[in-house]
């Protein structure tokens, strides 16, 4: 009996034994697949998106990752290898957890994996490029008249004198007999045109640059940019390779009425038309320049109150000047063609059209509404039919043009103020 006491003993302590090592083995695996898990790449991109970050330990030959918001630890065995990709993604699907391009389809949507990816591709969602996008866009008259409209012009405004100084015979002659005044509402934004006129141009300023690229995509039909200095703008009728160096006398205010003129559908075949005048191989003439000058003219009429009286009766300023510049350009192309003009002409030419502008605006308006509704028609304009003008005029450095500015002062009227 005792021996078979001590085969019953020996047995069940053997089987206790088998028993113990089963649990090991299943106890060993379970911590091998936490491992592995730990290891393999996703995991670590998952803590790191999550907020883990690796701590030193005490205990060698182990490393924990301590989560910031729980503050537990994990550990990971430094001496175990990752497996195999293919082992990695059956004990993944083993368990239960996706495979790894799905993990990554779904940490993109993470802050932090965006925010990676943002500094590495040097671009930010929703971030601002506007700076190289707008420069190639074109800008309306409305759009430009409102960055003057709120930007700080105080500093040019204190230059400008509303109204010419009269003495004497004149300002007698011109109280009894001389237009009416502005209306006290309509001073402002008389003022804010005779500011604009102080102002040059800056090729610093982006709104200044996608006037000029307006003005030249209109004029000349390109749809790519251009330098802002270069001898393309001597094509255009500018003395140089620069077009702030022609402003004298109009300051931007000479860019706007251009930017009007090619902005507008029916005034854009009449800047065409007058384009193709100012290149006629014997009546060329320098096509902005020209512009820059009847712009000078306008400044003046307006200084000298000759367009109050329409102003008073629109309730408006911006408008009227607008329509009275292209009316007295299309008057001078008028004459320059029919009187068969040539550039030694022109300091004549301006000096009579001043003195119309001056004494008939009204009349420059009702030509420039009849101009407007024939070419609304279809008709033909009021330059007349175009006759054939041989080969392009080529620029010519040499031409001697003689603009407003040049021209005496008109005593009569009083002194004027450049």
């Amino acid at each position: 009996m005792n021996k078979k006491s001590c085969s019953f003993h020996n047995e069940e302590e053997l089987r206790d034994e088998q028993r113990g090592e089963r649990k090991g083995e299943r106890e060993t695996e379970r911590e091998g697949g936490e491992d592995l898990e730990a290891s393999t790449p996703i995991c670590a991109l998952t803590r790191q998106a999550q907020g883990f970050e690796p701590v030193t330990s005490a205990f060698p030959g182990r490393r924990f990752i301590h989560c910031a918001t729980t503050g537990q630890a994990d550990s990971v065995s430094a001496a175990y290898s990752p497996p195999s990709d293919k082992d990695s993604s059956a004990l993944l699907a083993f368990r239960g957890i996706p495979s790894l391009p799905r993990q990554i389809s779904e940490l993109k949507s993470h802050s932090t994996l965006q925010a990676l990816t943002t500094e590495a591709n040097g671009w930010a969602p929703g971030g601002s490029q506007t700076s190289s996008d707008q420069s190639g866009q074109l800008i309306s008259f409305s759009e430009a008249l409102q960055h003057f409209q709120t930007v700080d012009l105080s500093s040019f405004k204190k230059r400008i004198q509303p109204t010419i100084r009269r003495t004497g015979l004149a300002a007698l002659r011109h109280c009894l007999f001389g237009p009416p005044k502005l209306h006290q509402g309509l001073r402002e934004e008389r003022d804010l045109v005779l500011t604009i006129a102080q102002c040059g141009l800056d090729s610093q300023d982006p709104v200044h640059g996608r006037v000029l690229q307006t003005i030249y995509k209109k004029l000349t039909g390109s749809r790519f940019d251009c330098a802002l200095h270069g001898d393309h703008w001597e094509d255009l009728g500018f003395q140089g390779a620069n077009p702030a160096t022609d402003l004298r006398g109009a300051g931007f205010l000479a860019l706007l009425h251009l930017l009007y003129l090619v902005m507008d559908s029916k005034t854009l075949l009449m800047a065409q038309e007058i384009l193709r005048l100012s290149r006629h191989h014997i009546q060329q003439f320098p096509f902005c320049l020209m512009s820059v000058n009847i712009t000078r003219i306008v400044i003046q009429a307006l200084r000298e109150e000759c367009l109050s009286r329409e102003c008073n009766r629109q309730q408006k300023v911006i408008p009227v000047v607008n329509s009275f510049y292209a009316a007295t350009f299309l008057h001078l192309a008028h004459i320059w063609k029919m009187q068969q003009k040539t550039i030694s002409d022109s300091g004549f030419v301006l000096k009579d059209l001043e003195v119309l502008a001056k004494k008939s605006p009204r009349q420059l308006l009702k030509t420039l509404e009849i101009y407007l509704a024939r070419v609304s028609k279809g008709q033909s304009s009021l330059l007349g039919a175009q006759k054939h003008y041989g080969a392009q005029a080529p620029h010519c450095k040499e031409l001697t043009f003689t603009g407003v500015c040049d021209l005496p002062p008109c005593s009569s009227e009083g002194t004027w103020l450049n």
